[in-house]
């Protein structure tokens, strides 16, 4: 039997009594779109991550949409962020009408170098989105700091943060709001798409949630050009039954890091993550990085272990960029050295050691 990327099977089995409970009782009262489940999910977000507000929306790109959309950021403005994340963080950017402006990332981390942010700033610098990539925080205080000098909003991007900390902090309470996602292969993952956002700022809540409902607070009355970006019922009460696992889930993927860690260290041509001392990392994905990236997959996949690619292109090497004209593609080297070289091995709540000893016996078979 295989070793997959991520085992949802086994969450569901873990909760299928819980889960089925709060589906069929949404299903038996028929109130699917808002209503208490949502409601009892943003005050429990709230509280899980110390913040006054969350609101629920369809999913972590929308977050990210609604967060910009929100604080008026568009057209002429500029968003400094990561070239290495999934392509919403800078789509949600552009969708507004700002210009994603990148900048490189540190090695072994794969987060923002923010030693490269002062550079980074110009007149048209509206904000700074940092984005906690595979579960560990950006170094965060440099980012404020330079924030405040320069009068610029900071927008967490923590999709695949939930859980994780900065020196006591939990993600997405630290930047002036925090987006993020439900996908199910998220630590906290739904049963379809959802996201949601957290921040402390009450205008900002209310003009998202305004915003994220079609730009009414009256029915059927319209001052703003809103969306529909609604988190459903059945998966505000799938969340609620699994937010209460979610430390241990945690905790549980950062005991399977410390095992790869172990087995792994000393390997041929294979860069392990590095974690910093500021916080716990939620180790969303364990990631390492080889040149021989594409042999190790393969072996791994006829074995019958789950892998992916994380990430195959640089945002700023993607096409949609680069064929727009007058785009100068900035040189950043080491996101380029990641193109099509970093990848995850199972990391998952439940994995046994037994199992991450085979994974490891796979690579070291390719490696050395």
């Amino acid at each position: 039997m295989g070793i997959p990327l991520l085992d949802l099977k086994a969450q569901y089995r873990e909760l299928q009594t819980e889960l089925d409970a709060a589906i069929g009782d949404v299903m038996a009262n028929a109130a699917f779109i808002g209503g208490p489940r949502v409601a009892e999910l943003e005050a429990a977000i709230a509280e899980y991550c110390g913040t006054r507000h969350a609101v629920a929306c369809g999913n972590g790109t929308d977050a990210l949409f609604l967060i910009l959309a929100a604080l008026g950021i568009g057209k002429g403005d500029e968003v400094i962020t990561t070239p290495f994340t999934f392509f919403a963080t800078a789509e949600a950017i552009a969708h507004v009408g700002a210009t994603p402006v990148f900048v490189d990332i540190e090695h072994g981390t794969y987060n923002m170098d923010v030693a490269l942010l002062e550079a980074a700033v110009t007149p048209a610098t509206k904000a700074i989105m940092p984005v906690h990539i595979f579960g560990q925080c950006v170094d965060m205080d440099p980012v404020l700091e330079l924030a405040e000098r320069h009068g610029l909003y900071v927008i967490e991007d923590a999709c695949q943060a939930i859980g994780a900390t900065y020196k006591g902090k939990r993600a997405g309470s630290i930047g002036h709001a925090a987006a993020f996602s439900f996908f199910p292969s998220k630590n906290l993952g739904c049963a379809g798409d959802g996201g949601i956002i957290t921040t402390d700022d009450d205008d900002l809540a209310a003009r998202a949630r305004k915003i994220a409902s079609h730009g009414t607070t009256k029915k059927y009355f319209h001052d703003t050009l809103g969306v529909n970006s609604r988190l459903d019922a059945l998966q505000a009460a799938i969340l609620l039954v699994k937010l209460p696992h979610l430390d241990r889930w945690n905790a549980e993927r950062r005991a399977a890091a410390a095992v790869y860690d172990e087995l792994l260290a000393g390997t041929p041509d294979l860069e392990l993550p590095v974690t910093r001392e500021f916080g716990e990392a939620v180790y969303h994905l364990y990631i390492v990085k080889s040149s021989r990236a594409a042999e190790i997959m393969d072996a791994l996949k006829a074995a019958e272990i789950g892998t992916a690619l994380y990430y195959p292109l640089a945002l700023h090497e993607q096409e949609v960029f680069t064929a727009e004209a007058g785009y100068t593609q900035p040189s950043l080297p080491v996101a380029e050295s990641c193109d099509a070289a970093t990848f995850a091995l199972p990391c998952f709540p439940g994995i046994t050691r037994e199992q991450q000893e085979r994974v490891v016996e796979v690579v070291r078979e390719v490696v050395g």
